[in-house]
């Protein structure tokens, strides 16, 4: 109790002093700050060696834990995962700035100006796990929209995200501002990370980014403003009137483009009238990736007729993430089974619908509750720096402030302003 009590203290104080720095980055000009971010890019690329090195220690370490290949894959941060991290840290640099944009204005029938805009959200707090390119995008994004930031970023990636969270003070102070604009948490262990959930009135936002499990306990526990950003159950639906030769690539490259991230595939739902034609032949190419298929009875009579090796499936794999080379197969009646199935399974990520029937597109981006729809094409586009953000926070799930892949208009809040020449309330 005494260990939790001195932690909290130390991360009030640690925020206390990340608010006294953000005014002082609020205050700098647009340019001055997309500057400062341009900065910051230059000396991580130059350090690049650094980083590497201690990641090269954190993940001996991993292996030796006996971490999984898919996590292994997201903690490893060579020196050209770095560069091509910064690049996007310059992409974000370019970026239009959204501070200070007039969301909406109006004049008043007493002649009062009211005029609402964006301002920074003030601190920002990020809990994340062996996801080391992740404290560069929240840097890249935190500075050029006048945020603070203080990371978690997991003991798995400790050596590598302290060397990153290092130049980065240091870069800052070399360019005058207070270093207290980046911190970490890392060095307090659990603690620290509870405390950043519990410091209400010190963190103006909590952003946690990483496993279901994760998420779930942030949700449960936090007492600051939080968003929650989702693991990644996601669906791909094959409808009666999908392409074959568009859908077999678009399903390839969904699932084993990169299996370690949460805008993979997990679920392939395929219309009963087209499955018997279908799943022979994206089996066959999934087969090229060593893929293993876990069939629902329908799908896996199908596939074992055909000849290709499949697991049957059981409820839970319904609702799994895999991260793995694993992807649940299931045949459906109709585009409303489709619909049903995935708002009762789907972690409100991504879904994808693959079909050339307008009707059936317009019904499942209607009726699908997910945060991202993707219409004959890959579910890997659900990211920041696809859809043209430079980077992303994450990608959020729920319904409130975003949605979505975050960048930077998503790290503002709004306030409004009153001009008056005046007037008094009668």
């Amino acid at each position: 109790m005494r260990r939790m009590t001195e932690v909290m203290t130390q991360v009030q104080q640690q925020a206390l002093a990340a608010k006294v720095a953000q005014r002082a980055l609020e205050a700098l000009t647009s340019a001055e700050r997309t500057a400062l971010v341009r900065a910051v890019a230059d000396a991580l690329e130059s350090r690049a060696s650094e980083i590497e090195a201690a990641n090269a220690l954190d993940m001996e370490r991993a292996r030796e834990d006996g971490m999984p290949q898919g996590t292994l894959d997201r903690l490893l941060f060579t020196a050209e995962r770095v560069k091509a991290s910064v690049q996007g840290m310059r992409d974000v640099a370019a970026l239009h700035d959204p501070v200070g944009e007039v969301v909406r204005g109006m004049t008043m029938e007493n002649g009062m100006r009211l005029v609402q805009s964006r301002v920074p959200m003030g601190v920002v707090a990020m809990i994340y796990e062996a996801r080391p390119n992740v404290t560069v995008d929240v840097l890249a994004l935190t500075l050029k929209s006048g945020n603070a930031v203080i990371v978690r970023g997991g003991h798995a990636a400790e050596k590598t995200n302290a060397a990153t969270v290092s130049i980065v003070r240091e870069t800052l102070e070399a360019h005058g501002m207070n270093p207290d604009l980046v911190s970490t948490v890392d060095p307090l262990g659990r603690e620290g990370a509870q405390a950043l959930m519990e410091a209400r009135g010190y963190v103006d936002l909590l952003v946690p980014r990483g496993s279901a499990r994760l998420i779930q306990y942030v949700a449960e526990h936090a007492r600051v403003p939080f968003i929650e950003t989702g693991a990644g159950n996601v669906h791909i639906y094959v409808d009666k009137a999908a392409d074959f030769e568009k859908a077999v690539p678009v399903i390839m490259n969904a699932k084993t483009q990169r299996i370690s991230v949460c805008n993979a595939a997990e679920k392939l739902l395929v219309h009963a009238d087209v499955a018997a034609d279908f799943l022979p032949r994206v089996a066959a190419v999934l087969a090229e990736k060593n893929v293993e298929l876990r069939a629902d009875e329908r799908a896996y009579e199908i596939l074992a007729a055909a000849g290709f090796p499949a697991v049957r499936a059981s409820e839970d794999d319904w609702d799994t993430e895999y991260l793995d080379y694993i992807l649940g197969v299931k045949v459906v009646d109709s585009l409303e089974g489709a619909i049903d199935h995935i708002n009762a399974h789907s972690t409100k990520h991504t879904e994808a619908i693959l079909s050339e029937d307008y009707s059936a597109v317009e019904r499942f981006t209607r009726d699908v509750e997910s945060a991202v729809i993707m219409v004959n094409a890959s579910t890997r586009f659900t990211d920041g720096s696809q859809f043209g953000f430079g980077a992303e926070l994450g990608i959020s799930t729920q319904k409130l402030h975003a949605r979505g892949p975050m960048g930077l208009a998503e790290l503002t809040t709004t306030h409004w302003v009153g001009y008056g020449t005046g007037q008094v309330r009668a």
